[in-house]
């Protein structure tokens, strides 16, 4: 219809007509892609669907008063976002215990019974899918914000992003409708989605992604939704976390009440009535998890009610009303071509087995790691050798065992090299260590490692700044240290392939907001050995300031709260290599500002006192009880010394008890805490 026309038609609809108009189109719309997308029974064409789908968009362009954020026209109508916001969730998202044989499940059953009494317990089996968690949030019906799980306490907002997912619905369907509600579920690819999306990424060039976890995971991350929308990502809800405003008994109710809300609800879940009927579950899909169209790594377990969940509780990391049983791991048998040796940003080098290519837990695998020189050696691999090969869950594929019976004789001894194979310098073995290091601290595979561990995520989180771009701008002798990125330029950045204006800029505007971090992050970006995200918290709390730590002496270092001498050792021999004091001298004087962590003023008996937690707490998450000490001007640690002023014990406390008792140190049980804590 030509433009004069379609104008003259939207025109003689007064406004009240095409508000009504744009309702029953997206009703319509929604209805079609519940049907399409969640029950799998289209009653239009796709033709039909997209003239539906044009009517609203052409009523919406000519009133955009009209528009709404639950407006099916609005699932890919974000532009595209500089970085992720942090979303706290209301609940958590508590992780679950794993169990790895029937004798294990066994076992959480007769816990959970026994904590229950004679009470009968139904329960809920469900499978678990090789995907990414989600949170999904409702208010008075309409989805407002979608964010990953993250650390279970807080995530990132991918809002924009999940509303591409058309298996989410934008707006609630259900009789009942809460004021809130947190709807948990996995975005996951069906293997066939994967396997496309790995096609069109090899025919471009582009990495493959490693797994169908990944690729769901990456997806959800794209800072553009039109690239998120372009994957065809699809969603299983599988349960409630914060609600205000609906009441259900049960798991199963919950499920319940979520499909006729409009949700999509894996078909293969089951309630069981009993321990066995749980075991046949179990035991049915570890047999036919192939056949699914999905991956799946496992079966969760959980107890039906409601009440009775409450009355288990929950330990410091997971629920006790639910496990999770993983799926033995799924082996393969392959023939080593080759044993190459790879260099990691620490220096350490790994021996990985170049394998043929043969598929296990619906991936194609074609390397293997050996770990180390050791390993190689207990299991004597050669290259020629056929070999089982397996992968279980996350965990990258190693070799099991070689199947000496198929040895020919031509099959080699592996040699760990004597030079770096990057940089050609002396490697080195310590005494007692089963790693051997390149001690080149310039070997261009540590200088790679150490600059994209410096823009992670995690560190300084550059998005922009990748693998490609990072080796891009090393070969090219653009950088030599992390230090260097702060003062690329344009023209440089426009040198490079498949750099334009825009992505130029977008990675110089990137780069230039990483500037303002904090303590923490820049601790844990420069990548020294044992210094994870938490003792960067712990170092940055301690010292204040990065300069004042390169001062520090190793005794200074190891009177931090909860640092040890070797992690002590680790520190300090960093900061006493020139170079690397040369590198955060530099990194400052480009600008960086790490911001150090406010310091509260406390009062009361919490206040400056360190506190360790020891066994499961039957009231309180162990995370929330540690906040509580940290809010209350605590200095929590993991273990027990002579400087810990309280030991707080939950059920089956451990070793930590017994050092406690033998320093004569304070032990309060939860009860007590709360009460230290309300003084």
């Amino acid at each position: 219809m030509p433009r004069t026309e379609k104008a003259k038609k939207l025109s003689s609809l007064t406004k009240s007509q095409a508000r009504k108009r744009v309702q029953e189109l997206r009703e319509a719309i929604d209805r079609h892609n519940y049907l399409y997308h969640v029950l799998d029974q289209p009653e239009i064409s796709d033709q039909e669907y997209d003239r539906l789908f044009r009517q609203l968009q052409n009523l919406e362009r000519e009133l955009p008063d009209l528009v709404t954020p639950d407006s099916p026209t609005q699932r890919v109508g974000a532009p595209p976002s500089q970085a992720f916001a942090p979303v706290v969730h209301r609940q958590p998202m508590m992780s679950l215990a794993n169990v790895f044989s029937e004798e294990e499940l066994r076992a959480w059953a007769r816990r959970v019974q026994g904590a229950l009494g004679s009470q009968r317990i139904r329960y809920v089996c469900e499978l678990k899918f090789d995907g990414t968690a989600v949170s999904l949030t409702y208010e008075n019906g309409a989805f407002v914000r979608g964010a990953t799980r993250g650390d279970g306490v807080q995530g990132e907002d991918v809002t924009s992003n999940l509303r591409t997912v058309r298996s989410i619905p934008l707006r609630l369907h259900a009789k009942r409708v809460p004021r809130f509600v947190e709807i948990r579920g996995e975005v996951f690819l069906s293997k066939r989605a994967f396997e496309a999306i790995n096609r069109d990424r090899g025919a471009a060039g582009a990495p493959l992604f490693a797994n169908p976890r990944n690729a769901a995971a990456g997806s959800l991350r794209q800072l553009d939704p039109k690239v998120t929308a372009s994957r065809p990502l699809d969603v299983f809800v599988y349960g409630l976390g914060a609600v205000d405003g609906l009441e259900v008994a049960s798991h199963e109710a919950a499920l319940a009440w979520m499909k006729s809300a409009g949700f999509k609800l894996n078909p293969n879940t089951a309630v069981a009535g009993t321990l066995e009927d749980v075991m046949t579950y179990v035991t049915r899909w570890t047999e036919e998890r192939g056949k699914l169209p999905f991956a799946a790594d496992g079966v969760v377990v959980k107890v039906n009610g409601f009440r009775q969940q409450a009355e288990l509780g929950a330990t410091s990391q997971a629920p006790r009303w639910a496990v999770a049983y993983k799926f033995p791991a799924e082996q393969a048998e392959t023939r080593i071509n080759d044993i190459k040796v790879y260099v990691g940003r620490t220096g350490a080098l790994t021996p990985v087995a170049d394998l043929d290519p043969v598929g296990i837990s619906g991936v194609t695998v074609t390397s293997a790691t050996l770990h180390n020189e050791d390993e190689v050696r207990r299991k004597d691999v050669r290259i020629g050798d056929w070999v089982v090969v397996q992968r279980a869950g996350e965990v990258i594929p190693e070799v099991v065992r070689v199947l000496t019976e198929r040895r020919s004789g031509s099959e080699r001894k592996f040699v760990m090299p004597k030079t770096c194979p990057e940089c050609g310098e002396p490697v080195h073995r310590p005494e007692g260590e089963a790693v051997t290091r390149c001690t080149n601290a310039a070997c261009p595979a540590q200088v790679l490692g150490r600059l994209l561990l410096f823009g992670s995520r995690g560190a300084m989180n550059i998005d922009r700044v990748g693998y490609k771009l990072v080796k891009q701008l090393l070969d090219r002798g653009m950088i030599s240290d992390a230090a260097d990125l702060y003062g690329l330029t344009n023209a440089q950045l426009l040198t490079l392939e498949r750099m334009g204006e825009k992505s130029a800029q977008n990675v110089l505007d990137s780069i230039a907001s990483s500037k303002k971090t904090t303590l923490p992050r820049l601790l844990y970006a420069l990548g020294i050995r044992h210094v994870g995200s938490h003792v960067a918290e712990v170092l940055a709390d301690h010292f204040g300031d990065v300069e004042r730590l390169m001062q520090a002496s190793f005794e200074e270092i190891r009177d931090a709260p909860g640092i040890g001498p070797t992690i002590a050792r680790s520190i300090a021999e960093f900061f006493q290599q020139s170079e690397n004091r040369r590198i955060v001298k530099k990194l400052l004087a480009a600008g960086v500002r790490p911001a150090a962590p406010r310091k509260a003023e406390y009062r009361g008996p919490l206040a400056g006192k360190r506190v360790v937690f020891t066994g499961a707490l039957a009231r309180l998450p162990r995370t929330r009880a540690e906040a509580l000490a940290k809010e209350h001007g605590a200095i929590v640690g993991g273990s027990v010394s002579s400087k810990t002023d309280y030991l707080v014990t939950g059920e089956e406390p451990g070793s930590k008890l017994d050092r406690a008792r033998k320093l004569k140190i304070a032990i309060l049980n939860e009860k007590e805490f709360e009460k230290l804590v309300r003084s």
